[in-house]
C-alpha cells in the first residue's frame, strides 16, 4: 500500500476538501482526486460520495480512518525510534500492562529501571488482560503482566503475583469491624463490582452463587484503582487486588481479608522470540524488587 495515498486520505477526512488537501500535500487538485480514486481501487471500498464539487465520506471512510491514523502513529513511532539509534539509544523497551499494575505499581518500576539504565527508554501501555496477552502473542511487545488464565499460545509466562484478593470497604462500614470477611457477611450487601472481562468477576460471581448469598451490584469498572475511589464515596464494599490495596492508602479506606480466597495471578509473558532479553530480565528484576517490598507489608 503507497503510503501517500493513505497520507491523502488521512488529510482529507481531517480538512474536508479536495482543496484543503491539495494545498497540505502540495499537489493539484486534480492529482489528489486522483489519489483518492486509486486508493478505492487498490482497497475495492467506496470511501467517498461526490456532491457538488465535494467528496462526502461513506460509512466505510468513517469506520477505516481509525486504522489508519493508528498506522500513522506506528510510522511516528518508527521515526523516534530511528531517532534514538542514530542518537546511540538502540535500547527501548515496549511493554504491555493491566490496569491493576499499569495505574501506580508500573511507574515506580520504571523509575526504579531508568535510574540504573538511564539511557534506555521506556515505552508502556494499559490494557485489559485480554489485550496484553493478545499485544504479546503479536510481538507488538516485548514483556507483558496480565492475570491469568490466557486464552492464546506463543509466548513464554511465569507466574509474577500470586496474593489472594482482598475487600476494601468505607472507614464507618458495618463490616470494618471485622478482621475476616466471609461470603455471608454480604447478604444483601452493596458491592462495587468488576465488569465481566475481569477474571476475578466471574469467580467472585460463581463463589457467591455457591454460598447462596445476594448482592447489591451498585457499580462496575475494570480499574481496581476507581474501585477504591467508589468505596471512599461509600457506593459499596469492592474486592480488589493486592497490589492497589497497598498503593492505594486511604485514611477512610479499610482493607480486610477474604475467605475462602480469590487467588489474584498475574503472570509475566515474553514473545517466544524477538525481544531483548537482557533488558527485559533487567527490568523484570526491579518489578520483582518493588513486587516483593510491596507484599511485605502485611497489614490485613
Amino acid at each position: 500500500m503507497n503510503t501517500s495515498l493513505l497520507e491523502a486520505f488521512r488529510i482529507i477526512m481531517q480538512t474536508g476538501t479536495v482543496s484543503g488537501t491539495a494545498d497540505a500535500l502540495g499537489r493539484s487538485q486534480s492529482a489528489v482526486s486522483r489519489m483518492l480514486d486509486r486508493l478505492e481501487d487498490e482497497l475495492q471500498i467506496k470511501l467517498f460520495e461526490r456532491r457538488k464539487g465535494r467528496v462526502m465520506p461513506t460509512r466505510e471512510a468513517h469506520a477505516l480512518i481509525e486504522d489508519v491514523e493508528r498506522a500513522f502513529i506506528s510510522l511516528s513511532d518508527l521515526g523516534t525510534r530511528a531517532r534514538q539509534i542514530r542518537e546511540g539509544h538502540e535500547s527501548n523497551l515496549t511493554l504491555a500492562v493491566l490496569p491493576a499494575l499499569g495505574i501506580d505499581f508500573l511507574p515506580r518500576v520504571v523509575g526504579r529501571f531508568s535510574r540504573l539504565n538511564p539511557d534506555i527508554g521506556v515505552t508502556s501501555h494499559v490494557l485489559a488482560s485480554h489485550g496484553v496477552e493478545q499485544w504479546v502473542a503479536n510481538h507488538q511487545v516485548e514483556l507483558g503482566l496480565a492475570e491469568t488464565p490466557f486464552q492464546r499460545s506463543g509466548f513464554e509466562t511465569r507466574v509474577f503475583i500470586d496474593e489472594p484478593y482482598v475487600l476494601a470497604m468505607h472507614a464507618e462500614h458495618r463490616l470494618a469491624e471485622l478482621d475476616l470477611i466471609r461470603p455471608s457477611d454480604l447478604q444483601d450487601e452493596r458491592v462495587i463490582q468488576w465488569t465481566a472481562v475481569v477474571a476475578a468477576r466471574r469467580l467472585f460471581d460463581e463463589l457467591l452463587q455457591h454460598a447462596g448469598v445476594t448482592i447489591k451490584s451498585t457499580a462496575e469498572t475494570s480499574m481496581s484503582s476507581a474501585m477504591v475511589a467508589m468505596v471512599r464515596e461509600n457506593l459499596g464494599v469492592a474486592l480488589i487486588d493486592p497490589i492497589t490495596a497497598r498503593l492505594k492508602r486511604d485514611p477512610q479506606v479499610v482493607i480486610r481479608r477474604f475467605r475462602p480466597d480469590l487467588p489474584c495471578r498475574i503472570a509475566r509473558m515474553m514473545p517466544g522470540k524477538d525481544y531483548q532479553r537482557a533488558v527485559v530480565d533487567m527490568f523484570l528484576g526491579c518489578a520483582e524488587e518493588e513486587r516483593d517490598a510491596l507484599l511485605a507489608v502485611r497489614d490485613w
